[in-house]
């Protein structure tokens, strides 16, 4: 059966996005900066997309995984609503990581 799904240019910028957060966690853990958010962060890349995997795996026909996870977000689904804090999560440690640097240079 074939399923809709988000274009390929999508999928490998949403992999080198996590790729790129893992390899910037390990660092500020190596450096001492935000080591137990680093710690979390890295806990998330690995189990946000698995649990987003998983819980993909039987949408309906037509629907794809962005439709698929909204549609559960409001729904209440606690894995849909995990998801999203994990993502906002991983954003913040950006933008906490992203200010720290900004204030260390000036």
């Amino acid at each position: 059966m074939y399923w809709e799904t988000l274009p390929n240019w999508m999928w490998a910028s949403y992999y080198a996005f996590l790729l790129f957060t893992l390899i910037l966690a390990i660092i500020s853990i190596k450096q001492s900066n935000f080591k137990g958010l680093s710690i979390i962060t890295i806990v998330l890349i690995f189990t946000t997309p698995f649990i987003a995997i998983i819980n993909s795996i039987g949408r309906e026909y037509g629907v794809n995984e962005f439709e698929h996870l909204v549609t559960h977000l409001q729904q209440g689904s606690l894995w849909a609503l995990y998801i999203i804090i994990s993502y906002l999560y991983i954003l913040v440690w950006w933008g906490l990581l992203f200010f720290k640097n900004q204030v260390v240079k000036h």
